[in-house]
C-alpha cells in the first residue's frame, strides 16, 4: 500500500468539471465555490505532474493524459461509493441528485418515489424540474440532469432506459355528455364534441392525428394542452371528451365524476423510463433509477 497524495474531492472536482463543462457549473453542483474547484484542480495537477485540462474562455477540454486518467477517476470514485453501500452508510452520501419528470409522473407517483428515495438515501439531496418529456431529453443530453424520468422517442441511444412501466389511455366525458353519447360510442361522434388531449409531440396524439385523418374525422376539433392536468378541470366542466391516460384521472372515475367512454379505439400504452448515463453516473444513479420503478409499479 502507498500513502496516497489524492483526495477524492480532487478526483470528484475533475470529474464534475468534465461532466458540467465548465468550472463554476462543477462548483454548483458540489456545493462549493469556482476558486475550490480550481485549487483542487491545480493540486490534483500538481500531484500527478501533469496537465489534466486545458482552459479556454469560458469552458474546458481534456487533454490527452486527462482521457486516459478520468476512467481511472471514476473508477475510484465509484469503488469510494461502492465501499459506502457495502457497510450500509447511505446516510453518508450527500449528493445532489439533478431530476428531471413529465407532469404525469409528477401527478402520479412522484410523491411515493420521493418518499422511498429519502428511506435509502436519507442525506441525498434532489433538485426537480418538471417539464415535457421532449425537454428534459434534451436537457438530459446537455448533462444538466443526472436522471429522467420520461416517456419517448428520445433524441439519443447513448444512455442507459430502463423501462419503469407503462400507462394505459381512455376516454372520459362527465355525467352530463355520458347520459349524451353512451358509453359505447364512435369516434366520429367523439369528434363531433371537442376532444380534449396532450401535447401535439406525444406519439398518442400523432396516432389519433393519422386516424383522424384516416377517417376524414374533423382534426380542428382536438384541443392540446402541454399540461395534462389542465385537462382534468375542462372535461369536468363538460368542455368536452379527453383522452387522457386513466392513473391521471383515477380517483374521478372511482367517485364517478368521470365516466369512461369506448369508442373501440385507443392509442398504444405510454411507457415510460429511466434513463441516465452510466458512463459518469455515480451508483446511487443507478439505484435511484430503481427505486423508480418500484414507485411507479407500487401503485
Amino acid at each position: 500500500m502507498i500513502k496516497s497524495q489524492i483526495t477524492l474531492k480532487q478526483l470528484e472536482a475533475f470529474a464534475f468539471v468534465v461532466d458540467t463543462g465548465t468550472f463554476r457549473a462543477a462548483a454548483s453542483a458540489l456545493g462549493t465555490t469556482q476558486p475550490n474547484i480550481s485549487a483542487r484542480i491545480n493540486s490534483l495537477e500538481a500531484a500527478l505532474d501533469t496537465t489534466l485540462l486545458i482552459r479556454d474562455a469560458g469552458s474546458v477540454r481534456l487533454t490527452v493524459s486527462g482521457e486516459r486518467l478520468l476512467k481511472k477517476t471514476r473508477e475510484v470514485l465509484w469503488a469510494g461509493e461502492a465501499l459506502i453501500e457495502d457497510a450500509g452508510r447511505q446516510e453518508l452520501i450527500e449528493e445532489t441528485l439533478r431530476l428531471g419528470v413529465t407532469e404525469l409522473v409528477a401527478c402520479t407517483w412522484l410523491q411515493r418515489y420521493l418518499r422511498l428515495m429519502r428511506e435509502a438515501y436519507p442525506k441525498l439531496r434532489i433538485q426537480l424540474e418538471v417539464d415535457l418529456s421532449t425537454a428534459i431529453d434534451a436537457r438530459l443530453m446537455e448533462g444538466q440532469f443526472d436522471l429522467a424520468l420520461q416517456t419517448g422517442p428520445f433524441r439519443s441511444k447513448s444512455f442507459a432506459s430502463d423501462i419503469l412501466g407503462q400507462e394505459n389511455y381512455c376516454w372520459v366525458a362527465n355525467s352530463d355528455l355520458f347520459q349524451k353519447i353512451g358509453a359505447q360510442t364512435s369516434l366520429p361522434e367523439l369528434f363531433d364534441l371537442t376532444v380534449l388531449t396532450h401535447a401535439k409531440h406525444t406519439q398518442a396524439c400523432a396516432a389519433l392525428h393519422q386516424l383522424a385523418a384516416e377517417q376524414g374525422l374533423r382534426r380542428e376539433r382536438i384541443v392540446h394542452s402541454s399540461a395534462l392536468s389542465a385537462c382534468v378541470p375542462m372535461v369536468l366542466e363538460g368542455l368536452g371528451v379527453a383522452l387522457i391516460p386513466e392513473r391521471l384521472v383515477k380517483a374521478e372515475l372511482v367517485s364517478k365524476v368521470l365516466h369512461k367512454v369506448d369508442p373501440d379505439w385507443l392509442p398504444d400504452p405510454l411507457s415510460f423510463y429511466a434513463r441516465y448515463a452510466p458512463a459518469r453516473s455515480g451508483l446511487y444513479v443507478e439505484k435511484a433509477a430503481q427505486i423508480a420503478k418500484e414507485a411507479m409499479q407500487s401503485l
